[in-house]
C-alpha cells in the first residue's frame, strides 16, 4: 500500500522540488553600476568589432551570480541580449542579441550567409550550419567567435559559434561551419507561449 502511495504522490513532489530548484537558481536582475557598464561595453566592443558603446545601451539590466556577484546575462527591455560564459568572460549571444548586432554592423561582419535552400532546416533544428550550405561568411572570423547566420535574403535566423575560420568555411565543402545556438523559431515559440 504505501508503494502505490508513493508513486502516486512522486510527481507532486518532483513537481515542487522542480519549482524549488527553478525559484533558487533564478538570479536577480539589477541595474548595473557604472564601471560594471563601462566593462560590458569594452567586452562588448572587443568581441564585436568596436560597436560595444551601441550594443550596451545605459539602459540594460544584467543578472548577477548569487554566489559570484559577478555578471552573467544582459536584458534589454526583459529580453535577453547575451550571456556572459564564465570560461573566458566573453558573450553567448542570443538571437535578440544578433538580430541588434545585425543592425549595428557594417555587412560582413561576423556574419555567415547560408543558401536559400537550406534557411528553412536552420531555422527549424537547432544543430550545425555545414560547409556545403554557407555561400558566403566574413573572412576575419576566428574558430569560436560569435556569429549571426543571414539567409541569403540577408534576414537573421540563426546565431552561433563559429566552429573554424570564416576563410575556410566557404573553402571546404563538408564539415561543420556554425554550432547553432538559438534560431528565428525560438522567439516565435516565446510570443506564442
Amino acid at each position: 500500500m504505501s508503494f502505490m502511495l508513493v508513486i502516486y504522490l512522486l510527481p507532486i513532489y518532483l513537481k515542487s522540488v522542480r519549482e524549488v530548484y527553478q525559484f533558487s537558481t533564478s538570479l536577480p536582475i539589477v541595474k548595473p553600476t557604472l564601471r560594471e557598464l563601462k566593462e560590458l561595453r569594452l567586452i562588448a566592443s572587443l568581441q564585436f568589432k568596436g560597436v560595444g558603446e551601441e550594443f550596451i545601451p545605459s539602459e540594460v539590466m544584467v543578472a548577477k551570480s548569487r554566489k559570484t556577484r559577478k555578471i552573467r546575462a544582459v536584458y534589454l527591455n526583459d529580453v535577453p541580449l547575451a550571456f556572459l560564459r564564465a570560461e573566458d568572460y566573453k558573450f553567448a549571444l542570443t538571437i535578440h542579441g544578433g538580430l541588434r548586432l545585425n543592425d549595428l554592423l557594417p555587412m560582413p561582419y561576423l556574419r555567415v550567409i547560408v543558401g536559400r535552400d537550406y534557411c528553412e532546416a536552420v531555422e527549424v533544428s537547432k544543430g550545425s550550419i555545414f560547409a556545403s550550405h554557407v555561400v558566403f561568411a566574413d573572412p576575419d572570423i576566428r574558430p569560436y567567435d560569435e556569429v549571426v547566420a543571414l539567409c541569403e535574403d540577408l534576414k537573421v535566423i540563426a546565431v552561433g559559434k563559429a566552429l573554424m575560420p570564416g576563410w575556410l568555411m566557404t573553402y571546404f565543402r563538408r564539415g561543420g561551419t556554425v554550432r547553432v545556438r538559438e534560431s528565428i523559431r525560438d522567439i516565435v515559440k516565446l510570443k506564442t507561449m
